[in-house]
């Protein structure tokens, strides 16, 4: 079981790293019967629980192919369900295309009258859309544009990652996707717009370049799901299916559990 740690005023943290949806355990648990699959499972997980260094707090969000979260329930940790959306069977894109809402399948009729979809843009440019999200917002950007290279640097080693960006006939760029891919699986790992044209559906139509194009590299798209609202009807518009995972938590310092309390209290 890989996990991130860092260290905080209140001790050892180990937390998600930043453009991870999940981790969590990982088990060989061969071909038999599935109560002794599970028998192994829940075995090899209390063995990991017990190998993990003394922390203040832990948080993981573990692969939906982990069902079960028993073992950590046991060991007093705490579960919450959370939601990514996937697309499996990505060869038929008729069939897809019928699947997706019509208010998405007109959108990306209209912004094709008007916008194309290339992959020759730079990261920098990738950057500046993506940052562009935030400011909008009033927000910082949640990762540097380092952790973003470093990122592009080992999946073009590998040639598995592609750009994919929306532009009007004057060049001007409207939205871009950054797609990632193993052999089971594309995920859209980021995205931007320009604040300016977001009414040109540009990032449908791009949105759409990209699972055309997980195609032809994997089996499913995985939109790395959201619990923000806007964020879900738009990406439930492609008629994805919803995909339950488990978010794993505890925390062991009484300091930082005081401290979580207080800001409870002056948040109410």
């Amino acid at each position: 079981m890989p996990f991130v740690w860092t260290k905080g005023k209140f001790g050892l943290r180990i937390c998600m790293p930043k453009l991870t949806q999940t981790l969590g355990p990982w088990c060989d648990l061969g071909n038999g019967k599935l109560g002794s699959q599970l028998s192994k499972y829940y075995k090899l997980s209390e063995e990991l629980v017990a190998g993990l260094p003394q922390f203040a707090s832990f948080h993981q969000n573990f692969s939906p192919q982990i069902y079960s979260w028993l073992p950590w329930q046991w060991a007093g940790f705490s579960q919450s369900t959370r939601y990514t959306y996937v697309i499996e069977g990505l060869t038929d894109h008729e069939t897809i295309f019928k699947n997706l809402d019509s208010k998405t399948r007109n959108t990306i009729r209209k912004a094709k009258k008007v916008l194309s979809v290339h992959s020759d843009s730079s990261l920098d440019n990738f950057w500046l859309l993506n940052s562009q999200v935030f400011t909008r917002q009033g927000l910082p950007t949640p990762y540097s544009y380092d952790l973003v290279q470093a990122i592009d640097e080992a999946c073009q080693k590998r040639n598995q990652r592609k750009l994919f960006f929306a532009a009007d006939s004057s060049g001007v760029l409207h939205a871009a996707v950054y797609l990632i891919w193993d052999e089971n699986s594309a995920y859209y790992l980021m995205g931007g717009s320009n604040p300016d044209l977001r009414s040109s559906g540009a990032m449908s139509l791009t949105m759409w370049h990209a699972i055309k194009f997980a195609g032809t590299v994997t089996k499913r798209f995985d939109f790395e799901g959201s619990m923000i609202k806007p964020i879900e009807r738009f990406v439930r518009g492609f008629g994805a299916e919803p995909m339950a995972f488990h978010s794993i938590s505890r925390t062991d310092s009484r300091l930082l559990k005081t401290y979580q309390h207080a800001r409870g209290l002056i948040g109410r």
